[in-house]
């Protein structure tokens, strides 16, 4: 082995790698018409990973961002706060999005079957039309949602 390699593996002893095969992971529900598959949650900053399929005419429901995320639009159409041809954003296959923390959105619908990858580095606090937290979601959350119905899921069979 060089001594290179043996550097290499040395070091990367310290360190785990994700590697979730998503196919093999089943789709779990999240709200109504939305699944998810959570990749990655970090108690270190509070950011979260998870890929989102959405039947069509399901909706995010009113919601500010506590931590800045990012999108890619896997396939299908989003359209946040209206879409564009109501002053938002329309998101379609192969685009890129990315959201502020403090960003409220009023609601994302999508009018066709969709799958979302979405991060944020933070909590999103769902809200109401008075700005007052109906719910808010967080890494702890989700790994609960996860792990919740994935015991349905086993329980089932």
């Amino acid at each position: 082995m060089s001594d290179k390699l043996q550097r290499d593996l040395e070091q990367n002893k310290k360190f785990q790698d994700t590697y979730i095969h998503t196919a093999a992971e089943p789709w779990l529900p999240f709200c109504p018409g939305i699944d998810f598959k959570l990749l990655r949650t970090t108690q270190e900053t509070g950011a979260w990973t998870a890929l989102f399929k959405c039947a069509v005419g399901s909706k995010f429901d009113r919601h500010e961002h506590l931590g800045a995320g990012e999108y890619v639009m896997i396939s299908g159409k989003m359209e946040i706060r209206g879409g564009a041809q109501n002053g938002g954003i329309t998101a379609y296959t192969g685009d890129y999005g990315y959201e502020p923390n403090g960003v409220i959105h009023d609601h994302t619908e999508f009018p066709e079957e969709s799958v979302l990858y979405f991060t944020n580095n933070g909590p999103i606090r769902f809200i109401d039309e008075n700005n007052q937290t109906v719910f808010v979601l967080d890494w702890q959350v989700l790994q609960g949602m996860e792990t919740d119905a994935k015991s349905k899921l086993k329980t089932a069979a």
